[in-house]
């Protein structure tokens, strides 16, 4: 493909972009096809002799949309949002055309200082303390800042190296290096059992014990419950060094008790990371900001842009409130790998601040997307998203045969077909059991149905219906097409069990 086909075709491909958002709608939203239906269909070999673009295109939307579940969709209701827009599909293809790898200044000075201006933009829209900046107000070096990452899962398991280096520098005060090495298999991370479950994930990295802590009836993981958790480890002769707290569990958006497990970390020394992958957003709207109070104590914060603030997968911004055993930590360097003299400020090297060395172009995106949309427009998106569930709550409240399970703050409304729905068409009680069952029914059937999408949980021995409302394309027509699918399908689930 030369300049003048990449041209014609590139045009040709921003017009199939186009029809696709243009025609999401009359597209079920989840894909139906079976575990290995493109190895029947494509060749198992790569060509030999190369093929045409006209091909290929024919053979993406022959073969491979047949394979796809459209998260952009408005009738997509699974998980949490997949935000996009087309400001940040304008980055990313401007950072596709320069094809950097920015791990340090010299590779591309723009491509960190806009990073780092970025993050800086990103956290002053949601209110984030001064202490995560990596700008000062007269201009001089944060001791914090923000960089990308490519998921929450990274950012966390980058949180966890920064606070096992912060144990690990506390311990070699006291100890000599070998008796320091002997005491890190004792290192112990908190989680909720209602935290994501790539805190685990990142225990088995990194190589540490996780300790899961039961959340309350609330689903929050509360001071109390930390405080008993870490003396039984300490009685063991466990070494705490690091909590996550999450302003938004995957389950329900609980938020976790940040203030009070602040005040352990304190105590204890533990380095305090706050996940707050999907609710982040919402606090680029102020009226959310009084539920977030304990973040500014946090040692680390992050949250996706890609989930529900209008910025394509991946670009999942974490800060540090101070980057020293961040950069510590995962600071090597080689003759290849130069040094670059001059302001500080925005010399960082940001392949100091993830996993990979490598990394793209990614705050392109952010850019694009902040200016086009403007701090107005960003929370203009959050707020009717927000109207939505609360909406989709009081319609399902008034029908009468379901159950709210937790309290609908953002987007997300997770309910269930109540005991008494199915009691009614019964002599005998209904069980725990049969609800869940039910439950678990309804879900099917909406999959079946597949004019809407989303998915079940379980929660507290409970099966539920979870509903995250945030697509870019969205509006109020989606949000009642599908509470009439929930309340029909749910009729059909309880004249089944009848």
């Amino acid at each position: 493909m030369d300049i003048a086909s990449f041209r014609r075709q590139g045009k040709e491909v921003i017009d199939n972009i186009c029809d696709y958002y243009e025609n999401l709608d009359q597209i079920p939203p989840m894909s139906t096809v079976k575990p290995g239906y493109l190895y029947k269909i494509i060749p198992h070999d790569p060509p030999e002799e190369p093929e045409s673009f006209e091909d290929v295109q024919q053979d993406l939307q022959n073969k491979i949309m047949p394979g796809i579940t459209h998260w952009q969709s408005g009738n997509f209701f699974g998980w949490f949002p997949s935000s996009n827009s087309f400001p940040s599909m304008i980055g990313d293809m401007y950072s596709n055309m320069l094809n950097i790898v920015g791990f340090n200044w010299i590779c591309s000075p723009a491509v960190t200082e806009l990073e780092t201006m970025m993050t800086d933009w990103l956290g002053k829209l949601i209110g984030l303390n001064k202490r995560f900046l990596a700008v000062n107000a007269d201009g001089t070096e944060g001791q914090g800042g923000g960089s990308i990452q490519g998921s929450a899962s990274e950012a966390i398991i980058v949180a966890m190296i920064a606070g096992r280096e912060m144990a690990l520098d506390r311990l070699r005060g006291d100890n000599t290096e070998a008796e320091v090495d002997e005491m890190r298999h004792k290192f112990v991370a908190y989680f909720s059992d209602q935290t994501h479950c790539s805190g685990q994930k990142a225990s088995n990295i990194i190589g540490c014990k996780a300790c899961i802590v039961p959340s309350d009836d609330n689903y929050r993981l509360t001071q109390d419950a930390l405080l008993d958790a870490i003396r039984k480890d300490k009685a063991a002769g466990l070494i705490p060094f690091f909590v996550c707290g999450t302003f938004g569990t995957t389950n329900t958006t609980a938020i976790d008790d940040l203030v009070g497990i602040a005040d352990v970390a304190k105590t204890e020394k533990l380095w305090f990371h706050v996940d707050a992958a999907y609710a982040g957003s919402a606090l680029s709207c102020p009226e959310f900001r009084p539920l977030a109070l304990g973040i500014e104590r946090a040692d680390s914060f992050n949250f996706n842009t890609h989930k529900w603030m209008l910025i394509s997968f991946e670009c999942s911004v974490m800060w540090v409130a101070d980057s020293t055993h961040l950069v510590n930590a995962l600071s090597i360097q080689r003759e290849y790998l130069p040094r670059v003299k001059g302001e500080k400020t925005f010399v960082k090297d940001y392949r100091n601040w993830q996993l990979p060395l490598g990394r793209r172009f990614g705050a392109l995106k952010l850019w694009f997307m902040m200016r086009m949309y403007g701090a107005t427009g960003i929370r203009a998106n959050i707020r009717e998203d927000v109207k939505q569930a609360k909406w989709f709550e009081e319609k399902l409240l008034e029908d009468g045969r379901f159950e709210i399970m937790a309290p609908v703050v953002f987007g997300l409304v997770v309910f269930r077909i109540k005991p008494a729905a199915i009691t009614s068409t019964k002599v005998l009680p209904i069980g725990e059991c049969v609800t869940n069952k039910a439950n678990i029914d309804l879900v099917k059937a909406i999959h079946a149905d597949n004019r809407v999408f989303l998915v079940g949980t379980h929660i507290k021995g409970k099966d539920v219906v979870r509903v995250s409302i945030g697509s870019t394309i969205g509006n109020q027509q989606h949000a009642e097409n599908l509470l009439e699918v929930v309340l029909q399908l749910t009729t059909s689930v309880i004249e089944q069990w009848s």
